[in-house]
């Protein structure tokens, strides 16, 4: 996985066993970035989408943006406007 900024500008990476799940690698790879300086926003695919995940990232000041999974259970915290940026 790799992090970079607004510009594709590598911030980190992290390379792990295929058979981890993504979601449960984002916090250490932010962890790991070169840079203090937390993003403000974390943009990201449908592997991403978690409750709990997004309520971690938030309590570290970052937004989680990703679509939803077509099977989500719970209501959507987002109407999608963000991700059309």
């Amino acid at each position: 996985m790799v992090l970079t900024d607004g510009e594709g500008i590598p911030l980190a990476t992290d390379v792990e066993s295929a058979s981890l799940a993504e979601v449960n690698l984002i916090e250490s790879l932010i962890d790991s970035a070169a840079t203090d300086h937390v993003p403000p926003r974390l943009i990201y695919d449908k592997a991403a989408d978690s409750d709990p995940l997004r309520e971690r990232l938030a309590e570290r000041g970052v937004e989680l943006i990703c679509p939803h999974r077509k099977n989500r259970v719970r209501k959507p915290t987002q109407d999608g406007r963000k991700l059309r940026r």
